[in-house]
């Protein structure tokens, strides 16, 4: 299976996005229009791959994971995270119950619009990452390789006005001035303590935890799951900056710690 595409390339600005659906992508990509030397017509989905691979008069291409490691030491890399819980909530409600059909590949996975959570997680249980679909893959997936994390900066969305200042702070040091805030897109859920509904027993929780695993650990190691299943505020934290691949450092610092997920 051929890797995907998953980070924008703005050849002129050196810039590379990690996409991660579910995490303000659409919003970010909006912002990210903005930097184009010629604005789309309007009514172009933006959202969508071919308009960033063919429809933006060369300046900019989606790339892969692996390609997208080697643009790193000459370009600014950067993604933003999203709860692990909350994501797949918001993937379930949108994919699954809100259109009438899933997309094709979350199809030719076994799910079925308007099946239960509790048979969308064993669905999810029972198939490989390389069929996944991208809405439901983990975010780790989507930005590491291996151990190496590509984008020097990984930001929040539970914290993502400080996170996006401190980023275009990043930028504009490179010449780069993007919005000061960020376009709502594709807001849908928006209440909060939400979640408990759908993880209601210790069952689905370990279920998701396996599945999530290493994106808790990675960018959420200093939350309890109480805390994020909750849906809780969570306390400030810096964003996840690292000029090197390796993750040990970081981890060090941030105390990545395999008991902190726990429900305490």
């Amino acid at each position: 299976m051929a890797q995907p595409q998953h980070f924008i390339r703005m050849k002129q600005h050196r810039l590379l996005y990690g996409r991660v659906p579910k995490a303000a992508n659409s919003s970010i990509k909006a912002a990210l229009c903005r930097l184009l030397s010629e604005r789309p017509p309007k009514g172009t989905k933006t959202t969508s791959d071919k308009f960033w691979q063919t429809e933006t008069n060369d300046e900019t291409e989606l790339i892969t994971l692996r390609k997208a490691r080697k643009y790193r030491h000459n370009h600014v890399s950067f993604s933003f995270v999203r709860n692990p819980f909350d994501r797949l909530i918001a993937a379930y409600n949108n994919k699954v119950i809100e259109i009438e059909e899933p997309p094709l590949p979350m199809q030719r996975m076994g799910i079925s619009h308007g099946m239960s959570f509790g048979d969308f997680l064993d669905v999810l249980m029972a198939t490989p990452f390389n069929r996944y679909d991208v809405h439901v893959l983990p975010q780790s997936q989507l930005l590491c390789l291996g151990r190496q994390i590509v984008p020097k900066f990984v930001g929040r969305v539970e914290q993502i006005n400080d996170h996006w200042s401190a980023l275009r702070a990043i930028l504009a040091r490179q010449g780069i001035d993007v919005m000061e805030s960020l376009p709502q897109k594709n807001v849908r859920r928006t209440e909060r303590n939400s979640l408990r509904a759908y993880f209601h027993n210790d069952q689905l929780i370990d279920k998701a935890v396996q599945l999530y695993g290493d994106d808790l650990q990675l960018f959420y190691s200093d939350c309890s799951l109480n805390q994020l299943i909750d849906n809780e505020s969570l306390a400030p934290i810096e964003p996840l900056q690292s000029r090197s691949l390796k993750l040990s450092s970081w981890l060090r610092q941030h105390g990545f710690r395999r008991h902190r997920l726990t429900q305490h």
